[in-house]
């Protein structure tokens, strides 16, 4: 273990340092999401890629309509329909002088065509010949004949989504950085993409450490605890957008551990260890992984140091196995290691994705308590918090105690007192960390 003490700020510098983002590869649609493009998609097809009704109606020439109303409808043929998926009127038919298509949502504008009147601004349609097909979506009477009844003028291209109105042939859909979500995967299908080329998700191993440790739902015995920190992590880095794979809690064994770890080094793009880090007789994860540089190719070893910070003082980083896996080493009090992980693994993993904004969203807030808050000189706290954006305000949540999962459950903030403060007093300004 080094004997330096590492700020905050020297820990992450080094561990952003080391770790790279993935390499690329195409994915197809389904599997990119999550992922981060690594360049920029262009148009190659308008959206929409022709002129299409808005609405349930008839494609009308403007002049045919003009001065409609109740009391003097325009009356005219309808000549046919159109429907979604159809190329427009059968046997290319154009609207003429006089003329109507019944029309779908969706479906291609015929042509001679100049705007859409919604089905409610007529009498439904009378059925009959080719408009037959189409009495279902209308409330065409019985004993049509072949006609239609317009209640109302409309403008030019009105309820007509144009072509290309949306997005044209060239235009820039997604930038190079875009984490592909829904929408973007809506976007990519829509211009006609099945696949895209992006940065995969990190895959992420998350195992604790410690014979006292039982998995949830088995019965405890006397000196044991449930397995907590595992399940969090792994949650957390499914949060950040890995792919997290938890491992059941390995005793304090280090010939177990290692060879544990280095099994899991075939699915692992980071691992990240809970527990065993701290200076005690049992603190596995250091007798396990302290020599490993000696063992592995160059350049391959874990640094174990202290932080200056409360909670999460003793850390560890460095590679492990032949392909320089990154491995963080946290420390076994949840909230310890839950606010190692957000301040140090998540930038990682989100670095691994190829993301260059990495850290949470930070905020000033006033806070809202009714004494003042401690902190050890020399070191920068990290207390649990409720933020209120409204108000701007920041309420602690629980004390300092690095074991107080519950008041962890209930906070969304983290708040941040400095190395060089001791004290801060209610109503004093003070950094946040938002963590939702």
């Amino acid at each position: 273990m080094s004997s330096t003490i590492w700020s905050v700020d020297e820990h992450l510098d080094d561990i952003l340092a080391a770790v790279k983002p993935l390499e690329p590869i195409e994915l197809q649609l389904p599997d990119a999401q999550g992922c981060v493009l690594v360049e920029d998609v262009v148009v190659e097809v308008a959206l929409p890629p022709f002129d299409n009704s808005s609405m349930d109606g008839y494609a009308v020439r403007i002049s045919d309509v003009e001065g409609a109303s109740e009391e003097f409808p325009a009356v005219l043929t309808v000549i046919g329909d159109v429907a979604a998926g159809d190329g427009g009127l059968a046997d290319g038919r154009s609207v003429g002088p006089g003329e109507a298509a019944r029309i779908m949502t969706g479906a291609p504008l015929p042509a001679g065509a100049e705007a859409v009147v919604p089905v409610e601004w007529t009498d439904g349609g009378t059925g009959g010949g080719p408009a037959d097909s189409m009495r279902a979506h209308s409330d065409a009477p019985e004993g049509a004949s072949g006609e239609v009844r317009i209640h109302r003028p409309v403008k030019p291209r009105a309820h007509v989504r144009a072509k290309g109105s949306d997005v044209r042939p060239g235009d820039l859909a997604l930038r190079a950085g875009s984490v592909v979500g829904p929408p973007q995967i809506g976007l990519l299908a829509a211009i006609g993409r099945s696949t895209v080329r992006v940065r995969p998700r990190p895959r992420v191993v998350v195992l604790s450490t410690g014979s006292e440790l039982v998995q949830p739902g088995e019965e405890l015995t006397g000196g044991r605890i449930y397995d907590s920190n595992s399940f969090a992590l792994t949650a957390a880095a499914r949060d950040a957008g890995a792919i997290a794979y938890r491992v059941p809690a390995v005793a304090d064994d280090a010939e177990t551990l290692r060879a544990t770890i280095e099994d899991q080094l075939i699915r692992a793009d980071i691992v990240v260890t809970t527990g065993g880090v701290s200076v005690g007789a049992y603190d596995v994860v250091k007798e396990a992984l302290s020599s490993v540089g000696d063992e592995d190719e160059a350049g391959s070893g874990i640094d174990f140091r202290k932080l200056a910070m409360q909670p999460g003082k003793p850390q560890g980083f460095g590679s492990i196995g032949p392909d320089h896996t990154p491995l963080m080493a946290l420390p076994g009090n949840p909230v310890s290691s839950y606010v190692s992980f957000e301040l140090f693994v998540r930038p990682a993993i989100l670095t691994l994705m190829g993301l260059e904004d990495v850290h949470r969203p930070k905020v000033r807030a006033t806070l809202s308590t009714g004494e003042a808050l401690a902190s050890p000189s020399g070191k920068r706290q990290f207390l649990r918090g409720r933020y209120d954006a409204e108000a701007g305000t920041v309420t602690p949540v629980g004390g300092p105690g690095s074991h107080l999962i519950a008041a962890l459950a209930q906070a969304d903030a983290l708040i941040v007192l400095p190395e060089d403060v001791t004290s801060v007093e209610p109503g004093a300004e003070a950094e946040v960390i938002l963590l939702r």
